[in-house]
Protein backbone atom coordinates (compact mmCIF):
# COMPACT_ATOMS: atom_id res chain seq x y z
CA UNK A 1 0.00 0.00 0.00
CA UNK A 2 2.87 2.15 1.17
CA UNK A 3 4.60 1.53 -2.09
CA UNK A 4 1.49 2.39 -4.35
CA UNK A 5 1.07 5.58 -2.72
CA UNK A 6 4.51 6.34 -3.44
CA UNK A 7 4.66 5.45 -6.52
CA UNK A 8 1.51 8.03 -7.28
CA UNK A 9 3.38 10.75 -5.63
CA UNK A 10 6.21 10.42 -7.52
CA UNK A 11 4.02 10.29 -10.89
CA UNK A 12 1.79 13.01 -9.41
CA UNK A 13 5.50 15.16 -8.88
CA UNK A 14 6.48 14.46 -12.72
CA UNK A 15 3.34 15.38 -13.72
CA UNK A 16 3.48 18.44 -12.00
CA UNK A 17 7.43 19.34 -13.57
CA UNK A 18 6.18 18.35 -16.64
CA UNK A 19 3.07 20.94 -16.24
CA UNK A 20 5.77 23.70 -15.15
CA UNK A 21 8.22 23.29 -17.58
CA UNK A 22 5.70 23.23 -20.37
CA UNK A 23 3.64 26.65 -18.54
CA UNK A 24 7.25 28.38 -19.09
CA UNK A 25 7.57 27.44 -22.69
CA UNK A 26 4.82 28.48 -23.41
CA UNK A 27 5.40 32.05 -21.46
CA UNK A 28 8.89 32.09 -23.55
CA UNK A 29 7.29 31.11 -26.75
CA UNK A 30 4.99 34.04 -26.20
CA UNK A 31 7.21 36.02 -25.72
CA UNK A 32 9.17 35.54 -28.21
CA UNK A 33 6.03 36.57 -30.81
CA UNK A 34 5.29 39.30 -29.29
CA UNK A 35 8.63 40.75 -29.33
CA UNK A 36 8.36 40.31 -33.25
CA UNK A 37 5.11 40.95 -33.71
CA UNK A 38 5.91 44.08 -31.67
CA UNK A 39 8.69 45.05 -33.96
CA UNK A 40 8.24 47.50 -36.85
CA UNK A 41 7.89 46.13 -40.19
CA UNK A 42 10.00 48.31 -42.56
CA UNK A 43 11.72 47.80 -46.14
CA UNK A 44 15.52 48.89 -46.63
CA UNK A 45 16.08 51.55 -49.38
CA UNK A 46 17.97 50.14 -52.70
CA UNK A 47 18.07 46.41 -51.83
CA UNK A 48 14.22 46.32 -51.47
CA UNK A 49 14.49 43.44 -48.84
CA UNK A 50 11.91 43.25 -45.63
CA UNK A 51 13.12 43.57 -42.15
CA UNK A 52 11.78 44.30 -38.55
CA UNK A 53 13.74 46.17 -36.05
CA UNK A 54 13.31 46.71 -31.70
CA UNK A 55 13.33 49.97 -31.68
CA UNK A 56 11.64 53.13 -33.60
CA UNK A 57 13.38 55.87 -35.11
CA UNK A 58 12.81 57.57 -32.45
CA UNK A 59 13.82 55.36 -29.56
CA UNK A 60 17.10 54.86 -32.06
CA UNK A 61 18.01 58.64 -32.26
CA UNK A 62 17.45 58.68 -28.35
CA UNK A 63 19.74 55.71 -27.75
CA UNK A 64 22.37 56.47 -30.40
CA UNK A 65 22.41 59.85 -29.64
CA UNK A 66 23.35 58.96 -25.61
CA UNK A 67 25.59 56.86 -26.51
CA UNK A 68 27.68 59.33 -28.70
CA UNK A 69 27.60 61.80 -26.43
CA UNK A 70 29.80 59.27 -23.96
CA UNK A 71 31.62 58.12 -26.54
CA UNK A 72 33.31 61.51 -27.59
CA UNK A 73 32.99 62.76 -23.95
CA UNK A 74 35.41 59.31 -23.41
CA UNK A 75 37.39 60.88 -26.30
CA UNK A 76 37.46 65.04 -25.78
CA UNK A 77 41.43 65.32 -26.63
CA UNK A 78 41.36 62.73 -29.28
CA UNK A 79 38.77 64.82 -31.36
CA UNK A 80 39.73 66.72 -34.21
CA UNK A 81 37.36 69.67 -34.84
CA UNK A 82 39.40 71.79 -37.19
CA UNK A 83 42.06 71.19 -39.84
CA UNK A 84 41.48 69.69 -43.89
CA UNK A 85 40.32 65.93 -42.47
CA UNK A 86 37.66 67.31 -40.28
CA UNK A 87 36.42 69.72 -43.07
CA UNK A 88 36.68 67.17 -45.11
CA UNK A 89 35.05 64.24 -42.96
CA UNK A 90 32.36 66.33 -42.52
CA UNK A 91 31.80 67.47 -45.91
CA UNK A 92 31.98 63.91 -47.35
CA UNK A 93 29.30 62.89 -45.23
CA UNK A 94 26.97 65.67 -44.95
CA UNK A 95 26.82 65.26 -48.83
CA UNK A 96 26.66 61.52 -48.79
CA UNK A 97 23.59 61.88 -46.38
CA UNK A 98 21.72 64.54 -48.48
CA UNK A 99 21.23 62.20 -51.39
CA UNK A 100 21.09 59.06 -49.17
CA UNK A 101 17.03 58.06 -48.20
CA UNK A 102 17.32 60.03 -44.77
CA UNK A 103 14.48 59.41 -42.74
CA UNK A 104 15.19 62.70 -40.91
CA UNK A 105 17.93 61.63 -38.59
CA UNK A 106 20.56 64.69 -37.00
CA UNK A 107 23.67 63.41 -38.49
CA UNK A 108 26.79 63.72 -36.86
CA UNK A 109 30.67 63.19 -38.31
CA UNK A 110 32.98 63.10 -36.35
CA UNK A 111 37.08 62.72 -36.77
CA UNK A 112 39.00 60.94 -33.99
CA UNK A 113 43.03 61.00 -34.13
CA UNK A 114 43.94 57.13 -33.51
CA UNK A 115 45.84 54.74 -35.58
CA UNK A 116 43.20 52.71 -35.67
CA UNK A 117 42.14 52.14 -39.29
CA UNK A 118 38.35 51.95 -38.04
CA UNK A 119 34.82 53.69 -38.20
CA UNK A 120 31.59 53.17 -36.45
CA UNK A 121 28.03 54.66 -36.96
CA UNK A 122 25.02 54.30 -33.87
CA UNK A 123 21.88 54.80 -34.77
CA UNK A 124 20.30 57.84 -35.57
CA UNK A 125 23.35 58.95 -37.89
CA UNK A 126 25.73 59.35 -35.65
CA UNK A 127 29.36 58.71 -37.34
CA UNK A 128 32.97 58.56 -36.33
CA UNK A 129 35.74 58.12 -38.21
CA UNK A 130 39.17 56.96 -37.02
CA UNK A 131 42.36 58.93 -38.54
CA UNK A 132 44.45 55.74 -39.51
CA UNK A 133 41.85 55.00 -41.93
CA UNK A 134 42.32 57.95 -43.69
CA UNK A 135 46.31 56.49 -44.32
CA UNK A 136 43.75 53.47 -46.58
CA UNK A 137 41.65 56.28 -47.83
CA UNK A 138 44.18 58.07 -49.66
CA UNK A 139 41.72 60.66 -51.46
CA UNK A 140 38.04 62.04 -50.94
CA UNK A 141 36.44 59.35 -52.45
CA UNK A 142 38.46 56.88 -50.56
CA UNK A 143 36.97 58.54 -47.44
CA UNK A 144 33.25 58.90 -49.67
CA UNK A 145 33.63 55.07 -49.43
CA UNK A 146 34.06 54.56 -45.93
CA UNK A 147 31.42 57.50 -44.79
CA UNK A 148 28.70 55.50 -47.69
CA UNK A 149 29.38 52.33 -46.11
CA UNK A 150 28.62 54.25 -42.30
CA UNK A 151 25.62 55.92 -43.91
CA UNK A 152 24.42 52.84 -44.99
CA UNK A 153 24.26 51.23 -41.82
CA UNK A 154 22.40 54.36 -40.18
CA UNK A 155 19.67 54.44 -43.12
CA UNK A 156 19.37 50.33 -42.70
CA UNK A 157 18.62 50.88 -39.02
CA UNK A 158 20.67 47.97 -38.88
CA UNK A 159 21.69 48.60 -34.82
CA UNK A 160 18.11 47.79 -34.07
CA UNK A 161 17.86 44.95 -36.40
CA UNK A 162 20.59 43.34 -34.26
CA UNK A 163 19.10 43.92 -31.22
CA UNK A 164 15.74 41.72 -32.38
CA UNK A 165 18.20 39.40 -33.41
CA UNK A 166 19.67 38.73 -30.12
CA UNK A 167 16.43 39.12 -28.26
CA UNK A 168 14.83 36.43 -29.79
CA UNK A 169 18.49 34.45 -29.44
CA UNK A 170 18.23 35.07 -26.13
CA UNK A 171 14.67 33.62 -25.30
CA UNK A 172 15.60 30.80 -27.23
CA UNK A 173 18.67 30.24 -24.77
CA UNK A 174 16.03 30.70 -22.22
CA UNK A 175 13.48 27.83 -23.52
CA UNK A 176 16.40 25.43 -23.84
CA UNK A 177 17.62 25.85 -20.55
CA UNK A 178 13.93 25.06 -19.18
CA UNK A 179 13.59 22.26 -21.10
CA UNK A 180 16.72 20.89 -19.88
CA UNK A 181 16.26 21.38 -16.44
CA UNK A 182 16.35 18.19 -15.33
CA UNK A 183 19.99 16.87 -16.30
CA UNK A 184 23.03 17.10 -14.25
CA UNK A 185 24.55 20.72 -14.43
CA UNK A 186 27.38 18.92 -16.91
CA UNK A 187 25.75 17.76 -19.42
CA UNK A 188 23.10 21.00 -18.97
CA UNK A 189 26.14 23.12 -19.01
CA UNK A 190 27.41 21.56 -21.99
CA UNK A 191 23.89 21.56 -24.85
CA UNK A 192 23.55 25.14 -23.70
CA UNK A 193 27.11 25.78 -24.83
CA UNK A 194 26.49 24.31 -28.00
CA UNK A 195 23.47 26.14 -28.49
CA UNK A 196 25.02 29.22 -27.66
CA UNK A 197 28.02 28.47 -30.42
CA UNK A 198 25.55 27.00 -32.65
CA UNK A 199 23.39 30.22 -32.91
CA UNK A 200 26.75 32.48 -33.16
CA UNK A 201 28.10 30.46 -36.10
CA UNK A 202 24.83 29.79 -37.89
CA UNK A 203 22.73 33.05 -37.22
CA UNK A 204 24.35 35.82 -35.37
CA UNK A 205 27.35 35.88 -37.37
CA UNK A 206 26.00 35.15 -40.55
CA UNK A 207 23.34 37.75 -39.84
CA UNK A 208 26.27 40.12 -39.65
CA UNK A 209 27.71 39.69 -43.04
CA UNK A 210 24.75 40.37 -44.76
CA UNK A 211 24.48 43.35 -42.93
CA UNK A 212 27.81 44.42 -43.66
CA UNK A 213 27.15 43.66 -47.39
CA UNK A 214 23.99 45.32 -47.45
CA UNK A 215 25.66 48.31 -46.16
CA UNK A 216 28.53 48.00 -49.15
CA UNK A 217 25.97 47.57 -51.38
CA UNK A 218 23.49 50.79 -50.38
CA UNK A 219 27.25 52.53 -50.32
CA UNK A 220 27.71 51.99 -53.53
CA UNK A 221 24.85 53.82 -54.42
CA UNK A 222 24.76 56.70 -52.04
CA UNK A 223 28.22 57.61 -52.95
CA UNK A 224 27.24 57.46 -56.77
CA UNK A 225 24.56 59.76 -56.14
CA UNK A 226 26.72 62.02 -54.31
CA UNK A 227 29.18 62.27 -57.39
CA UNK A 228 31.37 59.84 -56.00
CA UNK A 229 33.39 57.35 -58.61
CA UNK A 230 31.67 54.40 -57.02
CA UNK A 231 35.11 52.10 -59.03
CA UNK A 232 36.69 53.51 -55.48
CA UNK A 233 35.21 51.29 -53.82
CA UNK A 234 37.31 48.51 -54.83
CA UNK A 235 40.92 49.91 -54.46
CA UNK A 236 39.76 51.15 -51.19
CA UNK A 237 38.82 47.82 -49.98
CA UNK A 238 41.67 45.99 -51.81
CA UNK A 239 44.04 48.66 -49.93
CA UNK A 240 42.13 47.75 -46.15
CA UNK A 241 42.86 44.10 -46.91
CA UNK A 242 46.74 44.58 -47.47
CA UNK A 243 47.11 47.05 -44.21
CA UNK A 244 45.47 43.80 -42.42
CA UNK A 245 47.54 43.29 -39.16
CA UNK A 246 47.68 39.27 -38.60
CA UNK A 247 46.03 36.87 -40.58
CA UNK A 248 42.24 36.93 -42.44
CA UNK A 249 40.09 35.03 -39.82
CA UNK A 250 37.91 32.06 -41.38
CA UNK A 251 34.99 33.75 -43.07
CA UNK A 252 32.31 31.53 -40.81
CA UNK A 253 33.78 32.98 -37.83
CA UNK A 254 33.69 36.89 -38.71
CA UNK A 255 31.16 39.86 -38.19
CA UNK A 256 32.25 40.41 -41.83
CA UNK A 257 32.67 39.37 -45.47
CA UNK A 258 36.24 37.71 -46.20
CA UNK A 259 38.20 40.12 -48.51
CA UNK A 260 37.69 37.88 -51.39
CA UNK A 261 34.06 37.69 -51.08
CA UNK A 262 33.53 41.68 -50.22
CA UNK A 263 35.10 42.38 -53.47
CA UNK A 264 33.37 40.12 -55.28
CA UNK A 265 29.95 41.04 -54.15
CA UNK A 266 30.91 44.92 -55.18
CA UNK A 267 32.27 43.95 -58.55
CA UNK A 268 28.77 42.56 -58.93
CA UNK A 269 27.02 45.36 -57.64
CA UNK A 270 29.42 47.66 -59.39
CA UNK A 271 27.07 47.89 -62.88
CA UNK A 272 23.87 49.35 -61.00
CA UNK A 273 26.14 51.62 -58.82
CA UNK A 274 27.90 52.91 -61.94
CA UNK A 275 24.47 53.53 -63.80
CA UNK A 276 23.51 55.74 -60.81
CA UNK A 277 27.02 57.50 -61.20
CA UNK A 278 26.39 58.56 -64.54
CA UNK A 279 22.62 59.45 -63.97
CA UNK A 280 24.04 62.01 -60.88
CA UNK A 281 26.72 63.43 -63.58
CA UNK A 282 24.40 63.65 -66.30
CA UNK A 283 21.89 65.56 -63.88
CA UNK A 284 24.68 68.10 -62.55
CA UNK A 285 25.39 66.61 -59.00
CA UNK A 286 28.94 68.07 -58.84
CA UNK A 287 31.97 65.79 -58.39
CA UNK A 288 34.29 67.18 -55.81
CA UNK A 289 37.96 67.48 -56.15
CA UNK A 290 40.56 64.82 -55.28
CA UNK A 291 43.13 65.88 -52.47
CA UNK A 292 46.22 64.48 -52.13
CA UNK A 293 46.65 61.39 -49.80
CA UNK A 294 46.72 63.34 -45.48
CA UNK A 295 49.48 62.94 -43.22
CA UNK A 296 48.76 60.70 -40.52
CA UNK A 297 47.47 62.55 -37.17
CA UNK A 298 49.96 61.87 -34.46
CA UNK A 299 47.71 62.54 -31.69
CA UNK A 300 47.48 59.72 -28.60
CA UNK A 301 44.97 56.85 -29.71
CA UNK A 302 40.95 57.35 -28.96
CA UNK A 303 39.53 54.20 -26.94
CA UNK A 304 37.49 52.34 -28.67
CA UNK A 305 33.83 52.40 -28.32
CA UNK A 306 32.03 50.13 -25.13
CA UNK A 307 28.62 49.82 -27.29
CA UNK A 308 28.30 47.48 -30.24
CA UNK A 309 27.88 49.36 -33.56
CA UNK A 310 28.58 48.84 -37.15
CA UNK A 311 32.04 48.97 -38.12
CA UNK A 312 33.88 49.28 -41.36
CA UNK A 313 36.87 47.35 -40.53
CA UNK A 314 37.11 43.63 -40.07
Amino acid sequence: MQRQVRAVAVEERGYAEIATVGLLLAILVGFALFLYCRAEEQTVPVTGRTQRVALSEEDQAKLGAGAYRDILAESATEIVRTGPEATLVRRAGERIAEVADDPGFAWEFTLIASPMKNAWCLPGGKVAIYSGILEVAQDEEGLAVVMAHEIAHAIAQHGAERMLQEQLTQVGLLALSTTLGGLDSATRGTLLALFGAGAQLGVLLPFSRDMESEADRIGLIYMARAGYNPEAAIGFWERMAAAREGPEPPEYASTHPSDATRIANLQKWLPEAMEEYRRSTETGTRMLPRRPPWRPLLLPPAPAPRMAAASASD
